[in-house]
């Protein structure tokens, strides 16, 4: 007996590579370099080490993600890493708040801050490259000001016991930070697959003009996207503060391309042709462990810039293919008149397109 639903096609070759290529090259990289460094890398050891060393990557990663979702881009967060990390410090070792209560002003003033780039985007019309640039690079003279150029060096009783916890505790041995990452991921992939909230978000990606016709207030809740990134670029400050326990006015910048280059690459995994947290924890991890196996295998230092630009570019063609392949596959058989659909099938509907122009996040958005 036939019905009028269709029916779900099987997973093609091509999909599954799509969607966990990257989860696989990310375990080849891993086998490989534990044949080459038998002795250094396949270790509990270099294990904590990545973990510890690239949590701070993959949590900026993870609040980049949020406006890109949106088809928007947020520059500042590796200029509000470095201020908020100093910032923590200050208030700790130099006004003399109880670090809780510097770390919850941080993360307040994460949030504003992400409120204001989601405005001069929304309202005053900039673009979203020209206005987080221009806010980050605000933050870089408040960070500037702050420090005056000089480090922040706690004094001989050092910072508490308790605030460095939150960076150096151990959980069925492993750092910490990794469990937050996991967790952040987590509540990320649950808003943004679960909710309606991210649906929104999804279909203002990847349709402005469907977004607008089915009611959504697009400047609402893009201005809820760049509040989550700023949330979380603060979030990621503090981690960074325990982290350091220095003050460190430039050290925000050298995060900022890593970050985008797990964001955008992970948008080729898991949900190929979509920004997803899981896939951007997988980015996050091929990063890890390139460059933990280059490290060890003596490379100069300018390898690392070479090898994460080179992957942001692969990443950035990877997305492009992946779009564009996605409109060539799209439902072409005819299918019987289904009913009258509802407003989250209207949703998921224009969130997913099967043709038009590709979504946003693969070239800079035009205003």
């Amino acid at each position: 007996m036939t019905t009028g639903l269709p029916r779900r096609r099987r997973p093609t070759a091509g999909h599954l590579i799509g969607s966990y290529g990257l989860l696989a090259l990310a375990v080849v990289l891993f086998v490989v370099f534990a044949l080459v460094l038998p002795d250094t890398f396949p270790t509990m050891a270099n294990l904590r080490s990545i973990l510890s060393t690239h949590s701070i990557t993959a949590m900026l990663a993870l609040g980049a993600m949020i406006p890109i979702v949106t088809g928007k881009f947020d520059l500042s967060i590796g200029y509000g890493l470095g201020l908020w990390h100093v910032l923590t410090l200050q208030l700790i070792i130099a006004v003399g708040w109880p670090w809780p209560l510097a770390c919850l002003g941080v993360l307040i003033g994460g949030a504003l801050t992400g409120v204001i780039n989601g405005l001069l985007v929304e309202f005053a019309r900039i673009d979203s490259f020209i206005a987080t640039l221009g806010t980050g690079s605000v933050m870089y003279a408040i960070t500037g000001w702050v420090t005056m150029g000089a480090r922040i060096v706690p004094d001989s009783e050092g910072l508490p016991a308790d605030f460095i916890g939150i960076s150096e505790a151990k959980f069925l041995g492993l750092p910490v930070p990794a469990f937050y990452v996991l967790v952040l991921a987590a509540v990320l992939w649950i808003v943004l697959e679960r909710l309606p909230l991210g649906r929104y978000l999804y279909v203002i990606g990847s349709n402005p003009r469907a977004a607008d016709l089915i009611g959504i207030p697009t400047r609402r809740y893009v201005v809820y996207a760049f509040t989550g990134s700023g949330l979380v670029t603060g979030a990621a400050g503090v981690l960074l503060a325990a982290q350091q326990q220095i003050g460190n006015p430039s050290v925000g910048i050298d995060y900022l391309l890593p970050a985008f280059v797990a964001a955008l690459l992970g948008s080729t995994a898991i949900r190929a042709g979509r920004p997803n947290p899981l896939g951007t924890v997988v980015a996050v991890a091929i990063l890890a462990i390139g460059l933990s196996g280059i490290s060890q295998l003596g490379a100069d230092f300018w390898v690392t810039p070479l090898f994460n630009g080179v992957t942001l570019l692969i990443a950035v063609g990877l997305v492009g293919y992946t779009t564009r392949r996605r409109l060539r596959t799209g439902p072409s058989a005819p299918r019987r008149t289904p009913p009258p659909p509802s407003e989250e099938a209207s949703v998921e509907s224009a969130a997913t397109p099967a043709g038009g122009p590709p979504p946003p996040w693969t070239v800079p958005p035009a205003e």
